[in-house]
């Protein structure tokens, strides 16, 4: 029986379109046919070390073909695949290690000598497969992927699976370690992927997906660029595979837009996932700096998942894309996708739907003009809660006075009068400067758009007059160096008097997770704040 469980619906796909290229990475490309194979070979290899259903398999490696391989292997096993961050160390890893009750891993071989530091604390992880990377880095830990792969049988698990099948993601989330947001697949099929075709009537059967794969010269054909280790990177690659396109991943170590651009006309890549200006800025700039160096003729969507854009990035790219559809994406591990927006000129305002709304503090739905500031919430296919933790859990998924079960999260938004929701921002970040609120994300848009500035996060620092006033953490852009009389004067043209800078850092970089999410501690830190 076909289920919504992934290994099930990317099966159906592969039998629909086995010579199609599915995925690619470096100088691999594997077809569909390929990379059901590969994944049969790791979802059999796990089953003979004895891991169960449902026990969890820990992936820690850059974006690779490998990296696929091993999650579809564990779905194909009923095993649930755990994202592990490469940048962390040794206290982390024991933590997550531990916590997420991991029992077997695949890394690669330059991450094994920290691996093999945490390794004390989890007794639990005793199988652990090795991608050589041309690293001569050894932890004394695991066996080499390959060869084990190669050996086990190309043929499927004879193994039914369930819609009911959990898959995890672990998410740093702004404050704490790291929590692992528990998914029905089901649920995850429909809340994040759209059902494989955002925004369309749902599927009513698993085989529906067959519907929505597209003729090979209309396929989506994707420049996939955050790290795997992150949920909208997995939810990008399980959407493009089940509606039939190919997934081209950006393999380096480090964020070479003039290297992005090379895949997108290397590939005719007609679509580009990314996380926000932090990515789409450098590209833009890449551009502007060589307009007429590649084929890009190619290209008809950009779309942002985990960050949104800022307009003046989104005009920038739409001067050397005019025709461009630039897709802002709102949502987050708890709730897969809440809504999109295509107006380059809006930034964080997006159309309320069927799941996604405002609650108030009586979990009540806020209504449209009433200026009451809510928690932007989801209902419906909702994740199950986090993995091992019952007190955030009963914090963060939440009953309202009709029974109806909703995730609240910590994004503050309000409801216009024309039934919009407008983002305010991460209430953990939420400046108090005379008892007023201020949304960093609101004063880093308007930053954004002065010609000075290049990359910018705002944060609130210790004053004695007021409690907190707004610091800005600038990265310029080369050659300029803007001043703070400058930026708030240009600031006050945007934003009410009270948000505009009253400190300002000039830094060579704008630190940033893997994925391109803000990194406001580090900015506080800059900043002189706690």
């Amino acid at each position: 029986m076909t289920t919504y469980q992934f290994a099930d619906l990317f099966e159906l796909v592969a039998d629909a379109v086995p010579d199609r290229v599915a995925i690619v990475g470096d100088d691999r490309r594997l077809t569909f046919r390929e990379l059901d194979e590969r994944s049969n070979r790791v979802a059999n290899d796990f089953i003979a070390r004895g891991l169960a259903p449902g026990a969890k398999v820990g992936i820690d490696a850059w974006n690779r073909v490998e990296w696929v391989e091993a999650l579809l292997g564990a779905f194909k096993a009923r095993l649930v695949p755990i994202n592990v961050n490469y940048r962390y160390v040794a206290p982390e890893l024991r933590y997550l290690f531990d916590n997420a009750d991991l029992e077997a891993l695949v890394v690669e071989r330059s991450f094994t000598p920290v691996v093999a530091e945490a390794l004390d604390a989890s007794p639990m992880l005793r199988e652990i497969l090795v991608l050589e990377d041309g690293s001569d880095a050894d932890g004394g830990v695991g066996e080499p992927y390959e060869p084990a792969v190669e050996a086990a049988s190309p043929g499927r698990p004879g193994i039914e699976r369930s819609s009911d099948d959990v898959y995890v993601l672990y998410t740093g989330g702004t404050t704490g370690m790291p929590k692992g947001v528990m998914w029905r697949h089901e649920d995850l099929f429909f809340a994040a992927l759209g059902g494989a075709n955002p925004g369309q009537v749902p599927l009513t059967s698993p085989e529906g997906v067959l519907e929505r794969i597209l003729p090979e010269d209309r396929r989506r054909v994707c420049l996939g660029l955050p790290p795997l280790m992150h949920g909208s990177a997995q939810w990008n690659l399980l959407s493009t595979l089940f509606q039939g396109g190919q997934l081209t991943l950006y393999t380096s170590h480090s964020f070479d837009p003039r290297e992005a651009w090379s895949l997108v006309e290397r590939d005719r890549c007609n679509a580009i996932s990314l996380v926000g200006d932090a990515m789409a800025r450098p590209l833009a700039d890449a551009l502007d700096r060589e307009p007429d160096a590649r084929d890009l003729s190619c290209l008809r969507t950009i779309g942002s998942g985990g960050a949104i854009f800022s307009a003046a990035t989104k005009r920038q790219l739409l001067e050397h894309f005019p025709r461009l559809v630039i897709i802002d994406a709102f949502g987050a591990s708890e709730t897969g996708y809440n809504s999109h927006q295509t107006d380059p000129e809006q930034g964080g305002r997006f159309p309320r739907n069927e799941s996604t709304d405002v609650l108030d503090d009586d979990l009540r739905r806020v209504e449209p003009g009433s200026g009451v500031v809510g928690r932007l919430s989801r209902t419906g296919h909702i994740p199950l809660g986090y993995f091992k933790d019952e007190v955030k859990t009963a914090e963060t998924f939440v009953v309202d006075p009709d029974g109806v079960r909703w995730v609240a999260l910590g994004d503050h938004a309000t409801v216009a009068a024309d039934g919009m929701i407008d983002l305010l921002g991460r209430g953990t970040y939420c400046i108090n400067s005379g008892g007023e609120k201020i949304y960093p994300e609101e004063v880093e848009i308007a930053l954004k758009s002065h010609p000075d500035v290049f990359d910018v996060l705002v944060v609130g620092i210790p004053d004695a007059r007021f409690g907190e006033k707004v610091a800005a953490i600038v990265q310029p852009r080369p050659g300029r160096t803007p001043t703070l009389e400058e930026l708030s004067s240009h600031c006050r043209t945007l934003v009410a008097a009270y948000k505009v800078p009253r400190h300002l850092e000039l830094v060579d970089e704008i630190s940033r997770t893997a994925s391109g999410k803000a990194d406001y501690a580090w900015a506080k830190g800059v900043a002189g704040g706690s």
